[in-house]
């Protein structure tokens, strides 16, 4: 019988505020298999991010010298911004052995799976949309100008999930991060 071999790209999506950044921080930290591809943006920076983390920020100026330059395997529109997945991280990250991990939104995610169909998909879905508002307006340490168009957003992203290949429920974090790392765990080993 022939095993598998290892999954090159796993990509996770979910809505804004729903957990999958901290999920593809924490599995990369824990597991040097994984390469985080850093996404750019157009948004400004929130309350503890920095250059690189979680995002490399750039004004639309660049972001669009950056897209006629072909430098990102997709881009997108997200809420009120731009978004845009490197080539070139994703190259490195092949060239030695490792396997991408992205969080990126559906669209992205839609992209992705058309370029390459033997890349693996999971959703990670709020326990409910009042749990999400509640989620973002903690995080962002405000109501974001934008709130109603994430959640508007979030209904549709989410009416999406069963798209994926694996999703998840993230109700609590704990719990709900140790069925992610087994998915991840169970794709970047031989079956």
């Amino acid at each position: 019988m022939k095993t598998q071999a290892r999954t090159q790209m796993i990509i996770v999506a979910a809505p804004s505020g729903a957990g999958k950044s901290s999920f593809v921080e924490r599995i990369c930290r824990e597991d040097a298999r994984l390469v985080d591809i850093i996404t750019y943006t157009t948004r400004s920076m929130r309350r503890g991010e920095s250059q690189g983390n979680p995002y490399h920020y750039v004004s639309r100026d660049e972001f669009e010298k950056l897209v006629s330059e072909d430098f990102f395997v997709e881009w997108a529109k997200v809420h009120t911004n731009m978004y845009g997945t490197p080539w070139n991280q994703i190259k490195d990250a092949w060239k030695i052995g490792k396997t991408a991990i992205m969080d990126v939104d559906v669209q992205g995610a839609d992209t992705f799976k058309k370029k390459f169909p033997e890349s693996k998909s999971i959703f990670i879905i709020p326990p409910s949309i009042d749990e999400l508002r509640r989620r973002v307006i903690k995080r962002d340490g405000k109501v974001p100008e934008d709130l109603e168009i994430r959640m508007k957003n979030a209904e549709k992203e989410m009416a999406r999930s069963q798209d994926f290949d694996y999703r998840i429920v993230n109700d609590e974090f704990e719990s709900s991060y140790a069925q992610f790392k087994k998915i991840v765990d169970d794709l970047l080993n031989d079956r």
